[in-house]
């Protein structure tokens, strides 16, 4: 379907068609690892482009987008050739292309720059995106280490980056094509013991189909569409660590989605399931009236069904599914279609509704962190942690990483509002600065003029750019001098006897000094959650005791931070 598409566009543009043939003279007889053509990936990262719709001068960057890096073409003559434009979208990808993942200090320069780049032009990212897609896709032709190299770069930077710009098809896609390279094991699992269950749950939400849909017309509901989600295998076996993996208690196993026309008729719809089965308390929410970070909107639901089985129900208009979809993408077609048919050669901004509010605040922040391995670190939490909604006393919504306390919600109001903070007041309630905010909580900053951070702050902040503000106050006071980190690692293993010992062996022998270990802060039900703190902030050291450890049988997810 892409080719014909892109042969279809080929035909009606005569600036595609001259990129198209442009490239493939460019690319002439280069072959892949895998032995085709060169030239098919550049068409296939342009077909991802053209699925996304996206406009012409991005498909065209598709297509050129390897040109200057992997052939004699250089930026000059695209620019002569294509203009301003389309040569800047081609740099940015080549600027891009040249950081090379290596472990943990490659992680954080290459999301540095994809979030510069996303700064100045999200369409660069969307691209690499499009690329990385298709290297997925073709990885069987790469040699072992290799395939878990590009595999580990894909689960930890490009899905996080197309999770947040609200990309999460594309984002479970690619989660989904590295973790059979990372975790072989598991996935063999997966596939011999879920897929049975994916079609007996199918077959059991298809006998609803009918008693819905009737229901939904005696209501005067218009149904656009009523399909399956099957939960992918990745997020389906972090959820099964969780418990015990039990498959039984996955619940969402395969979920309904229901699209419907207005959001009115989401409301309606949420009312006719709720009224046809008794909802799951503490199961419905209303990402809607408050949607996620990246843009999520829908209803969720999770009612008891017939035979008083549970199954979860998503609920969205069209538009809401589309955005869902492919986030970002969805927007920028919207944008391009408004008072126009097909695809035009166009100057434009990607600077679409509040979506692009986070790059732009990236930007700024991470310029706070000469260290990008400090960087990285912060990332993770603030940027792509679980989120909580906090809503300050005028009704404005403040997106947090969970976990917050009052004085990250006063530094992400504003560096003197944190600075200048001596309490803070949750729903009407004076609370302690390490108070735990959750979503729709109301928090008021109480400050006093003059006042100064406390070096204390550094133990209860949890975002990076909260830390970092705190850092820079203690620094001008002359009160902050920087110590030696230490590394908490958190590992779930399984409830053998000697595990602990292996793991203990592990560190041992990689010369760090541990200063404790327990094994019984966590436990779900034949797992167990060791947490062990070292004497080190070497990241080199650190991803070579994860690679150790992931060999010690038993050991089934690793995780570490800075304490």
């Amino acid at each position: 379907m892409g080719i014909n598409k892109l042969e279809n566009l080929r035909k009606e543009s005569p600036f595609i068609s001259k990129a198209y043939d442009f490239s493939k003279r460019a690319h002439g007889a280069q072959r892949r690892a895998s032995g085709e053509p060169y030239f098919t990936h550049v068409t296939a990262t342009a077909q991802n482009l053209l699925d996304w719709e996206m406009d012409e001068t991005t498909i065209a960057a598709g297509l050129l987008h390897d040109t200057v890096e992997d052939t004699n073409v250089s930026l000059d003559e695209i620019k002569k050739e294509f203009g301003e434009e389309t040569a800047f979208l081609v740099n940015g990808v080549t600027k891009l292309g040249k950081i090379k993942y290596r472990g943990e200090e490659g992680q954080a320069e290459t999301m540095r720059k994809m979030i510069l780049a996303m700064a100045e032009d999200l369409r660069v990212v969307l691209i690499k995106l499009a690329d990385r897609r298709h290297n997925m896709q073709t990885l069987k032709a790469l040699p072992p280490l290799k395939q878990k190299r590009i595999s580990q770069e894909t689960m930890e930077i490009y899905s996080p980056i197309a999770y947040r710009l609200g990309m999460q098809r594309l984002s479970g896609e690619l989660e989904d094509m590295a973790f059979p390279y990372l975790y072989h094991k598991e996935y063999r699992w997966l596939i011999e013991n879920v897929a049975d269950r994916y079609d007996q749950r199918e077959k059991y939400l298809r006998k609803l189909e009918p008693i819905i849909e009737h229901a939904l017309k005696d209501a005067g509901v218009v149904s656009v569409s009523l399909d399956f989600r099957a939960k992918r295998y990745s997020s389906l076996y972090k959820k099964l660590l969780r418990y015990d993996m039990d498959l039984d208690k996955i619940h969402d196993l395969v979920a309904l989605r229901l699209v419907v026309k207005t959001i009115e008729d989401c409301y309606a719809a949420l009312g006719v399931i709720h009224k046809l089965w008794p909802p799951v308390p503490g199961r419905i929410k209303d990402y809607i009236a408050m949607p996620k970070p990246n843009g999520y909107r829908s209803l969720h639901t999770t009612v008891f069904c017939q035979d008083n089985r549970i199954v979860e129900f998503q609920i969205r208009t069209h538009e809401m599914h589309e955005e869902a979809e492919n986030g970002i993408a969805a927007h920028w077609a919207y944008e391009q279609m408004k008072g126009s048919s097909g695809y035009k050669r166009r100057q434009a901004s990607m600077a679409v509704g509040d979506e692009r509010t986070w790059v732009e605040q990236l930007r700024a922040w991470q310029k706070d962190f000469a260290d990008p391995k400090e960087f990285i670190d912060s990332l993770k939490i603030d940027f792509f942690k679980d989120r909580i909604f906090v809503i300050t006393p005028k009704g404005e919504v403040i997106d947090l990483p969970q976990g917050s306390t009052p004085i990250d919600f006063a530094y992400s109001i504003h560096t003197d509002v944190g600075n200048q903070c001596v309490g803070a007041k949750v729903n009407g309630k004076i609370v302690p600065l390490d108070y735990k905010l959750r979503s729709q909580d109301v928090v008021e900053v109480i400050v006093q003029k003059g006042k100064k951070p406390s070096g204390a702050w550094l133990e209860i902040a949890v975002t990076g750019s909260a830390k970092s503000k705190i850092k820079s106050a203690l620094k001008g006071k002359g009160m902050f001098k920087e110590k030696k980190r230490i590394t908490e690692f958190k590992i779930t293993v399984e409830d053998r006897i000697g595990i602990l010992k292996d793991v203990a062996d592990v560190i041992s022998r990689s010369h760090v000094n541990v200063n404790s270990m327990s094994s019984s802060a966590e436990k779900r039900g034949r797992f167990h959650v060791m947490r062990i703190k070292c004497d080190t902030d070497d990241k080199e050291k650190i991803m070579k005791i994860i690679l150790k450890l992931k060999g010690v049988k038993g050991v089934k997810e690793i995780e570490y931070r800075f304490v």
